[in-house]
């Protein structure tokens, strides 16, 4: 897969309460491609940061109505994925790495 694909696919972390307690659980969570598939996810985490990728769990976020003073807004829909990683992988160094 080539690296333009890559960065197309995955379009950077997501860093809320819920998905810093993942990484206890061997996890990251992503911000994807809204048409990517697990199979294309799994295949860009493991070649992006040379990893081994047990499961990926997607979620369809839809997006909420926000109001920007006396305007009315709407926040986008998107894609979230969250990449189980092998149990063999250092958290703190791929985290670190990463920063």
């Amino acid at each position: 897969m080539k690296q333009e694909y890559i960065l197309q696919i995955i379009q950077g972390p997501l860093v809320t309460e819920k998905s810093s307690s993942a990484t206890a659980k061997k996890q990251l969570v992503f911000k994807v491609a809204r048409k990517a598939t697990k199979e294309e996810i799994k295949e860009a985490v493991e070649q992006l940061l040379e990893v081994t990728v047990v499961a990926v769990n997607t979620i369809n976020v839809k997006g909420k109505s926000k109001r920007f003073g006396q305007r009315a807004g709407y926040r986008k829909d998107f894609k979230k994925a969250y990449v189980s990683l092998d149990k063999g992988v250092d958290m703190e160094a791929l985290l670190s790495e990463q920063a």
